[in-house]
């Protein structure tokens, strides 16, 4: 059991955790401040986070995997910290993020895509101008500033996040493609996508706040499609265009 508080996207909790590996984990993100409210694992969450896991693959087309207990639980961290987050109007999205020169763009795709290959061309050639926010788990918060970007521990198998937020400068749908292009879409275009790739809150009557929540997101922020290739100069497009 290990006890402790962290702190993403400026909500603090305090944490009872099933395994002392937890905060070891997520020690980037710790913090001393007062907590804004609690999460207590249970061996309960852990058999439900593997649960919807196997449901997950199996929409996908994916072979099921058993995850182990402790990645179970950071799991159950993740979602109890979206579910807050929600009310809190601040999306947990899938996709990679990445800051360049104190600006952030965010890439989606359907899985497999070459999310992750494109944010590394990003930091190759822009060297430390570019920094990543997370590689697979963001958050949004939309304000009445605009939209920022929030690192989470979250950042999937090659574990590239930072503990750093940046205004959102715009949203990029990727494909894979022949040919370099990139060109700016409606807000019903992107829609589809980003409720796909946004997490929804359990309880079915904070749908149609999270349907707001996204069209909202859409409205405000910039939004892209892009084929590309397996070139580095693919993120020099992508950065030149999208500003």
């Amino acid at each position: 059991m290990a006890v402790f508080r962290m702190k993403i996207a400026g909500a603090v909790a305090a944490v009872a955790s099933l395994f002392d590996s937890t905060p070891h984990y997520l020690g980037a993100y710790l913090t001393d401040e007062a907590p804004d409210f609690s999460v207590v694992v249970t061996e309960e969450d852990l058999r439900f986070e593997q649960a919807e896991l196997d449901a997950e693959a199996a929409e996908e087309g994916f072979r099921r995997r058993a995850f182990t207990d402790p990645f179970l639980e950071r799991a159950a961290i993740q979602r109890a910290f979206a579910e807050y987050l929600f009310r809190q109007d601040t999306l947990l999205v899938h996709g990679s993020a990445v800051a360049v020169d104190g600006k952030a763009y965010l890439f989606m795709a359907k899985s497999g895509t070459g999310k992750s290959t494109h944010t590394r061309f990003w930091r190759e050639v822009f060297g430390d101008r570019a920094v990543m926010i997370n590689d697979d788990k963001p958050f949004l918060a939309l304000t009445d500033r605009g939209v920022v970007a929030y690192g989470s521990p979250w950042s999937g198998k090659h574990g590239l996040d930072t503990n750093i937020s940046a205004p959102l400068a715009g949203i990029c749908i990727l494909e894979r493609g022949s040919e370099n292009k990139i060109l700016p879409i409606s807000a019903p275009e992107a829609l589809e996508m980003l409720r796909k790739q946004s997490y929804c809150p359990m309880d079915a009557a904070a749908r149609p706040r999270f349907e707001a929540l996204t069209a909202q997101l859409a409205a405000v922020v910039p939004l892209w499609r892009m084929t590309c290739t397996k070139d580095p100069q693919a993120a020099s497009l992508a950065h030149d265009t999208m500003g």
